[in-house]
């Protein structure tokens, strides 16, 4: 009778609604990542990590470099679960559309004697030009800024996004996730500690003595005298450096820039899928400190950003590190604000 029908037409419902759940579950894991400046130094193998990431369903790769198509064709005979496709010239929109996650290596690198300053007018018109693209074209994804120097051309970017009228400061990060893996490898060298086992946050920005890192809350713990310290404090500061020397002149960090990135990337990704307590150190709009932005660990979320904390307890030494680099943090946000105030 219409009882039966009914009861078999409800099984048959919930089976259907069962088997949406799980086909969603499923279709969840899969993000669309795009990475603008793809065939550089830092984009090609980002590139490629991102292309192994099973997160990833689709890759997008744009860059100004003619080459771009191919290093997609490359990228997509690699045998991992997801699709890649290459843009250039006028297309940058186009690569942009229906993506969540959006990261941004493009730019020129450092040559021997430069700061991450000197990179300065070439990137922030750079970084404008990809950001304001995004605004349009993917107004709700996350912006992963890798284009030097990050201290100026994240302020630029939210400066941009607010023009546009879709500035989510939860949707911004500066990416400082290389000072942490610097920090882990080099205090994991001295500690004779697997680096994938360390954990050492830094805080600040992202260049030379704006970089903090906070050796007190490392995990483990690692002994060494205040001369140790503070060799390994400068050498995560400058780590950049030491590429940059000894690349002499073949360009800046970009592999472990590209590792870094990816790694980055990945979190944001997890958290966005829903993973809970994802935290990590990264450069954001902020109010721990007088800066506007800085770097701190923050916990992830479904919409980006969820907390940032606070950096917590600190020695007296690495207090003196945060308040002398605290203005030159803000002098170079200033920086940033200005140019794209007059651009």
């Amino acid at each position: 009778g219409p009882r039966t029908m009914l009861s078999s037409v409800r099984s048959t419902v919930s089976r259907n609604v069962v088997r949406q759940a799980t086909v969603a579950a499923q279709q969840k894991r899969g993000f669309k990542v795009s990475v603008l400046g793809a065939a550089g130094g830092i984009g090609q193998p980002l590139s490629l990590l991102l292309k192994l990431n099973p997160k990833v369903s689709e890759l997008s790769c744009y860059d100004v470099a003619p080459v771009t198509p191919g290093v997609a064709a490359d990228l997509s005979h690699c045998s991992t679960n997801s699709k890649c496709v290459g843009y250039t010239g006028d297309d940058l929109k186009k690569s942009l559309d229906g993506c969540q996650v959006v990261v941004i290596p493009a730019g020129v690198p450092r040559k021997p004697g430069m700061t991450r300053d000197d990179l300065f007018n070439t990137n922030a018109g750079i970084v404008k030009n990809l950001v304001d693209a995004a605004a349009q074209a993917c107004p709700k994804a996350c912006l992963l800024i890798i284009s030097n120097p990050v201290n100026s051309t994240v302020p630029i970017a939210s400066e941009v996004l607010k023009a546009r009228g879709v500035y989510d400061p939860k949707k911004l990060f500066g990416v400082t996730t290389l000072d942490v893996v610097r920090a882990n490898t080099f205090i994991g060298e001295l500690g004779n500690v697997d680096p994938t086992k360390m954990r050492v946050p830094v805080i600040g920005g992202h260049a030379g003595t704006t970089i903090v890192p906070l050796l007190s809350q490392a995990e483990p713990q690692v002994k060494m005298t205040d001369e140790v310290r503070d060799a390994v404090t400068n050498r995560i500061m400058f780590g950049g450096d030491e590429v940059v020397k000894a690349k002499a002149g073949g360009g800046s960090a970009t592999l472990s820039m590209a590792y870094a990135g990816a790694l980055f990337a990945d979190c944001v990704m997890r958290a966005l899928d829903g993973e809970k307590g994802v935290k990590e150190c990264t450069f954001v709009e902020s109010t721990v400190t007088d800066a506007k932005f800085f770097s701190s660990p923050v916990t992830l979320g479904k919409d980006g950003v969820d907390t940032i904390h606070d950096y917590g307890t600190v020695n007296d030494y690495e207090k003196k590190l945060v308040a002398d680099m605290l203005p030159d943090l803000i002098a170079q946000a200033d920086k940033g604000f200005k140019w794209a105030k007059e651009h």
